[in-house]
């Protein structure tokens, strides 16, 4: 079985209610293709002669797929815009920007290739088996972008106070979403380290690398004030990355403990992590976890006793305390506090007409529809549909 082989065999539409009343933001509804989030709210932002600050996504949605997303402008837009893979079509105005509360869920439409005549019907039964029995809400593999195998997270070495480690990882060490560009320059940063003059001249205008060397030639040890030069944003991505590997470690071990060594569980790869994944579930397991939710790991936590005795042991292997959990380093990044789910549920879900896979010839295609809740990831549920599939693509 194969998925988004072309970014249209993906299709995700945001199901969000927009805040209702006049006011000084625009609301756009935006169409992407073959593009990140990230880089529409860059060029939107352009388009409108705005800072990025003033482009509001409350999601991030895939590059490999066809995306229909909401953003919020603060001030007046034109009725349509349109750039590079992507077209933004004004909706009204509103009170505020766009918040992630504000997502009821996504749906998508999504086309499985390759298949096998026998992998048609093994498809829809497993899909009645997630609808029933859901399946582990893990963070899938894109939530982990700023990962280099083998090395330490970023956000980690951020928690644990190391500004140099964390800058040097940010200039240095290949990271999954990172451009080919910018993967030849940290090539070459990897041995120049230090050498701020020689960095200076190879550097790419990629993000806000030029700005923060400029500032380390003159201020050649001063790490900390150098590493909050670095977009917040990305330095939140690199906290939320951690924060979410310590939350799939949490949810994997508790589906261990309470299903107990008898119960067969295959497992799933995510990140570098090993984390179980069942079939099915018992009556009374079920009904003990469709409602449960685990605490995202922050400071405050070490307040909730109950909340913090379930992160303990992790905190304790990772050498990290609850204070740790509050990154000093930084003046405008900081850890979520937040709950997440530990089962999610496909919802409305429909199965399309199997056609002849033209892409494939002598298999099959065959397209699905359903509804997630925000923050479960499509591809997991993807992954956990392949008969033997369960290593990380």
């Amino acid at each position: 079985m194969r998925y988004q082989v072309d970014p249209e065999d993906f299709q995700v539409e945001e199901i969000i209610r927009v805040p209702q009343g006049e006011g000084p933001y625009t609301i756009y509804r935006v169409r992407k293709r073959g593009r990140t989030t990230l880089e529409v709210q860059a060029e939107l932002a352009s388009a409108l002669g705005r800072p990025l600050s003033q482009v509001h996504f409350p999601a991030l949605k895939d590059r490999r797929s066809v995306a229909t997303q909401y953003a919020a402008v603060q001030g007046e837009g034109p009725a349509a815009l349109k750039g590079d893979g992507w077209s933004a079509r004004r909706l009204g105005t509103s009170p505020r920007p766009l918040h992630p509360r504000d997502l009821r869920g996504n749906r998508f439409t999504v086309i499985l290739r390759n298949l096998a005549d026998e992998e048609i019907a093994g498809v829809a039964a497993r899909l009645k088996e997630l609808s029933l029995f859901g399946f582990p809400n893990y963070f899938d593999a894109q939530r982990f972008g700023s990962r280099t195998p083998g090395a330490e997270w970023v956000g980690k070495r951020i928690l644990r106070g190391d500004a140099e480690g964390a800058l040097r990882a940010h200039f240095c060490e290949p990271m999954a979403g990172d451009p080919q560009e910018l993967l030849r320059f940290k090539a070459q940063a990897a041995h120049l380290w230090g050498d701020w003059e020689g960095l200076l001249e190879i550097v790419p205008r990629l993000s806000n690398l030029r700005s923060v060397l400029v500032f380390l030639r003159d201020h050649p040890e001063a790490f900390r004030k150098a590493l909050n030069l670095v977009t917040p944003r990305i330095l939140s991505l690199y906290l939320a990355a951690y924060q979410s590997l310590l939350w799939n470690r949490l949810a994997g071990r508790l589906i261990r403990q309470e299903m107990g060594s008898d119960t067969p569980l295959e497992e799933l790869e995510i990140a570098g992590e090993r984390l179980p994944v069942y079939r099915q579930l018992s009556g009374a397991c079920l009904a003990r976890w469709r409602k449960r939710s685990l605490p995202l790991a922050h400071h405050r936590l070490a307040l909730d006793p109950s909340a913090s005795s379930l992160y303990a042991p992790l905190l304790a292997e990772e050498g990290l305390s609850w204070s740790d959990l509050k990154p000093r380093l930084l003046r405008r990044a900081y850890l979520g506090a937040g709950t997440r789910r530990l089962l999610a549920f496909p919802d409305q879900v429909a199965i399309l007409q199997a056609s002849a896979d033209k892409r494939f010839p002598g298999r099959w295609c065959l397209g699905i529809r359903f509804l997630l809740s925000p923050g479960t990831y499509a591809t997991l549920l993807l992954r956990l549909l392949g008969a033997g599939i369960w290593e990380e693509s």
